[in-house]
């Protein structure tokens, strides 16, 4: 299982969008977009849980633009273990 930190993502993104999005790329476990506690509008960016295609997704998605707008995509993991 490898956790993808996905940025940049438009305002109006959903978590089903996000999903579908990284479906193309492999199996995804879950797929979340971060949002506000109080206003509940989205924080531009969010994470994805997936159980295979993981690599190809980051490579693939790095740059794909959504809505206009350019996603970071990298492995969520800070450290390199």
């Amino acid at each position: 299982m490898k956790n993808i930190n996905v940025g940049n993502l438009p305002w109006s993104a959903k978590d089903e969008e996000l999903r579908e999005l990284f479906a193309a790329c492999g199996s995804v476990s879950s797929a979340r977009v971060i949002t506000d506690r109080e206003t509940g509008r989205s924080r531009g960016f969010g994470f994805v849980e997936m159980e295979d295609g993981a690599d190809e997704a980051i490579a693939e998605l790095n740059g794909h633009e959504m809505d206009s707008r350019p996603l970071r995509v990298s492995d969520a993991r800070g450290d390199d273990r």
